[in-house]
């Protein structure tokens, strides 16, 4: 027996039939009533997402039942569509990425200074970070101090040509050209420190004139191909040794870390001092002149002790 309730109108002009049996699939289970205006009707569109609900064949078939294009309402995504979207599902790429942070740009301070010489005093820019490291200024000061005793000239340096190898900002060139040396050759191969920090550390001190920058790589500048990931200070030494710009009168100062056995020759050239300062290593390399009159100064205070000692010399 079927039961059929009254029909209940709705605010939206929908007749609305409950069936409570199944018995009469005949009856619909909800009929749609237009006004007789001339004004066309607006159209409410209800989605949700239930999975139980009308498949697509069947809401165009009650689309087209009362008057409505089905095809405006009801679209089939493509299966290569539906495939598409799964895989990048899977995969996380659909997901939209955002891009990288443009890196900060680089920046300059001043905290490195001209220790003696001409240009005494006058600050120095170094880049800001780890990129550059500059030689720490006890350990410059010390070097150039044991290279103008053993010049033969405490007060100054020798006149002469400088090799700033990794230059950076330039600071050891710069203390050479303070200090009386005649020209500098500096090699980084950095073109942002050569042009932010290396060449207006030289306009600043006044010794551009004077000055050969190389944006190359130092083992290119020494003709040598091989790239190296570290520095190989046997290789290295050998290399200047053999150079051309080495001669019998010439100073080399290698500032090298720990764990490093440097020679004691380079060339035709001899240690005359190896330093320690901290976690830093600073060898000097020296015609055999130089060694032998640090030999002499480092034994005058031996001679005067004993001299004192035996009331030769009063203090």
């Amino acid at each position: 027996m079927a039961v059929s309730s009254s029909a209940i109108v709705s605010p939206l002009l929908i007749n609305i039939r409950t069936n409570l049996s199944s018995s009469s699939p005949d009856l619909p289970l909800f009929s749609i009533f237009r006004k007789t205006t001339t004004r066309k009707p607006s159209v409410v569109i209800l989605s949700c997402k239930s999975g139980d609900g009308l498949a697509n064949e069947e809401k165009k078939l009650l689309l087209e039942r009362y008057g409505y294009d089905a095809n405006e309402f009801v679209s089939e995504p493509s299966p290569k569509t539906t495939r598409r979207r799964k895989e990048l599902q899977k995969t996380g790429k659909g997901k939209q990425v955002s891009p990288e942070d443009p890196k900060p740009p680089r920046t300059t301070h001043k905290l490195l200074q001209v220790l003696g010489g001409k240009a005494r005093r006058k600050k120095l820019l170094s880049p800001k970070g780890m990129d550059v490291r500059p030689m720490m200024e006890v350990v410059k000061g010390a070097a150039f101090d044991i290279l103008q005793v053993a010049g033969g000239c405490p007060a100054s340096l020798r006149p002469g040509r400088w090799l700033d190898l990794y230059s950076g900002t330039g600071s050891v060139g710069i203390e050479a050209l303070s200090r009386g040396c005649s020209e500098v050759h500096f090699v980084e191969m950095d073109p942002w420190v050569v042009s932010d920090v290396l060449r207006p550390n030289l306009e600043w001190t006044g010794f551009l004139d004077v000055s050969v920058i190389h944006t190359v790589r130092v083992e290119n500048f020494l003709e040598r191909a091989m790239q190296f990931v570290e520095v190989d200070y046997g290789v290295l030494m050998g290399q200047i040794s053999s150079s051309a710009l080495v001669g019998e009168d010439t100073f080399i100062v290698v500032e090298y870390p720990l764990r490093i056995d440097m020679l004691d020759s380079c060339g035709c050239l001899v240690k005359i001092a190896d330093r320690r300062f901290g976690r830093t290593h600073l060898a000097i390399y020296g015609p055999k002149w130089a060694q032998k009159r640090r030999k002499s100064e480092k034994s005058f205070p031996a001679v005067a002790e004993k001299m004192i000692a035996n009331g030769r010399l009063k203090v």
